[in-house]
This record gives C-alpha cells, sequence and structure tokens, in this order.
C-alpha cells in the first residue's frame, strides 16, 4: 500500500496531508490566510507567497502527527505536490518544500496538476464510484465540464471563453461592495432576494460546451446603475440564476449528448454554492444517475485530493524528475 504526503500551495491556502492508496485519509490540514487578502477584495500573490513560507513546515508537520508519523523520518512512500496551475511564486514554495522533504526522507516525489486533482476529490468520499462521470469544475480560476472515463483519464468538453463562475462572483461582490471572497456573500445574500428581480442576460446558448461570464458581470453594473433602488438581495439573486442557469444549461446538454455516464459531480470552490448544488441534485434526478456533491471541505482547496491524484499519477507513471519546474497555466487537457 502506497502512501503519500501531500503538499497544496496553489494560491492562498498552505495545505497538507496524508492519504494511502486506498484513498483513505490518516490527516488533512489547511491553514488559510484569506485574512491578508480581505482588505484587498483579493489575493495578494506577494501576501500568498509570504504566508506560505510561514506556515508550510508548521502545516507539514501537523499532518504528519495527526496521521501517527514520525515528523523527522516519517514511513511515507512518496511526497506528491501541486506543481501548476496556480500563483507561481506560491507554487515554487510548495514545490522546493516538496523536494526538500522527499531528498531528507529518500523517497519520490510527483508533480500533480491541481485541477485533476479536483476531478480526484469526489473518490476520497465515494470510492465506489462507477465510470463515466460528467464534472462541472468551477472555481475562481476555472470553469470546465469535464467527460472522465476513469481515474486520470478524463476530456475536456468545454470551459470558460474569458471569466470563470468564480472570479465573476468576486468581481460582481466587490462591485456590490460585499466582504471577499464573494461567493459565500452572493450566495447567502440571494437566500433572501428574488431571483429575476434584476433582468440579466445568459450567455453562450449554443450547443457547445463552453461558458462565458464577463458579460454577465457588466450587466450587473449597468443594470445596478440604472436601478439604484433595487435591493441588494435581488441583484445577488438574479446574479446567482444567471450564472447557475448557464452552467446548469450546458451540464443538462452534456448529459443529453452523453447517455453512458454513470453520474454528475460537482468539484471546485463554487461547487459549495446552494444553487449551484440543488440543481446538479435535479439534473442528475432528471436522467437517472448518481449526484456527486462533494463536503464542503472538499470543494475547498486541500492536500487530500493531491495525494489521490498524486497516488495515481505515481503508480501509473512513476515519480517526477527534481529538475521539475512550476507551471502556473498547466491546463487540464495537457495532463496525459
Amino acid at each position: 500500500m502506497t502512501l503519500a504526503l501531500a503538499i497544496e500551495t496553489s494560491c492562498d491556502d498552505t495545505a497538507a496531508a496524508v492519504v494511502d492508496s486506498q484513498l483513505h485519509v490518516h490527516s488533512s490540514v489547511i491553514e488559510s490566510s484569506i485574512d491578508q487578502h480581505r482588505a484587498f477584495g483579493g489575493v495578494v500573490p506577494e501576501l500568498a507567497g509570504r504566508a506560505h513560507l510561514t506556515t508550510i513546515g508548521p502545516v507539514v508537520r501537523r499532518a504528519l502527527e495527526n496521521a501517527d508519523l514520525d515528523p523527522h523520518r516519517p514511513a511515507i512512500d512518496v511526497v506528491a505536490v501541486t506543481s501548476g496551475p496556480g500563483l507561481i511564486g506560491s507554487l515554487l514554495i510548495g514545490l522546493s518544500a516538496a523536494k526538500a522533504y522527499a531528498l531528507a526522507w529518500e523517497v519520490p516525489f510527483v508533480g500533480v496538476n491541481h485541477l485533476e486533482g479536483h476531478l480526484f476529490a469526489p473518490l476520497l468520499e465515494r470510492p465506489d464510484l462507477r465510470w463515466p462521470l460528467v464534472t462541472l469544475l468551477v472555481s475562481g480560476g476555472h470553469s470546465m465540464i469535464v467527460l472522465q472515463h476513469g481515474p486520470g483519464r478524463h476530456e475536456v468538453l468545454g470551459e470558460t471563453i474569458d471569466d470563470a463562475a468564480g472570479e465573476a462572483y468576486d468581481k460582481v461582490a466587490r462591485w456590490l461592495g460585499l466582504a471577499y471572497p464573494g461567493g459565500p456573500e452572493i450566495d447567502r445574500l440571494a437566500a433572501q432576494g428574488t431571483p429575476g428581480a434584476l433582468k440579466l442576460p445568459v450567455s453562450m446558448t449554443g450547443d457547445n460546451f463552453d461558458f462565458s461570464f464577463s458579460g454577465l458581470k457588466t450587466a450587473v453594473v449597468r443594470a445596478t446603475e440604472k436601478n439604484p433602488d433595487v435591493a441588494l438581495a435581488d441583484v445577488a439573486a438574479s446574479f446567482q440564476a444567471a450564472v447557475a442557469e448557464q452552467l446548469l444549461r450546458k451540464l443538462r446538454r452534456t448529459l443529453e449528448t452523453h447517455s453512458d455516464v454513470e453520474g454528475v459531480a460537482l468539484a471546485g470552490g463554487v461547487a459549495a454554492n446552494s444553487a449551484l448544488r440543488r440543481g446538479v441534485e435535479a439534473l442528475a434526478s432528471d436522467f437517472g444517475v448518481v449526484s456527486l456533491l462533494p463536503s464542503l471541505a472538499m470543494c475547498t482547496d486541500n492536500a487530500a485530493m493531491i495525494a489521490a491524484a498524486g497516488i495515481y499519477r505515481f503508480e501509473h507513471d512513476g515519480p517526477s524528475d527534481l529538475t521539475l519546474s512550476a507551471c502556473p497555466n498547466w491546463a487540464l487537457a495537457d495532463v496525459l
């Protein structure tokens, strides 16, 4: 049985986890630096990098101790680490730490694509998954529909051509004067508002699987300028409904054209959104497939999912070379 220590530092969260090849999570530790970024309305790369430098050692130690492993010489088989995509400074800190641990403990290391990590997250909670699956992966930096033929075998069917859904949430929240991160704030407000109170467009209504959210963001700005008295909750509800409609419409189209899928999954930070979760459950019921909604802990960036993907890559492709560098724009489609 392979036992992996994984490190995740693609953005502002410093995370470490210990997971085995049976996908049992022995420990998972996440240290957030969100409070340092909130005043700026978004993640400041330099602040994120400094936070990783401060926290990565203690976070790894806690993950090892929580897994009942010796932090000085743990009995692990491989060190997995996110090597892209993400913020270059943050990625380099995690990658450098992973290489140092691997050298010190004389074990191999493997670089992992962060997005592929999200695809492995459902396996940690549902190891009995049946394939193929359709996954809607939505986060602050990415929005895509992925057809998964099996673990590590995926096909990107469509993705955003501009802003990601999570990015649109943060930008609209900033326009409305809400706190960062914007997703939870808009979701909370939307529960008190009326969807459709503000007329907003739904983009990309064709038969392809791509998304676009930049126009919706602009539409919110113009609509609120023309209707300054509209309730904030109604703006949030209308915006959230427009985002969910576009995402769910594309997801429905995917299920219509891929009738052999066994389940539909959500992944990424926006997978915590209540409207989206309800919509995916309804779609799964309509098509008679399994609905795979991650726990809130698995929606956020975490190292357990990186460990799961890392174990797969290590067992199927072997270790990474120590010359591996960070790849901030590493596309999921390029993971072979």
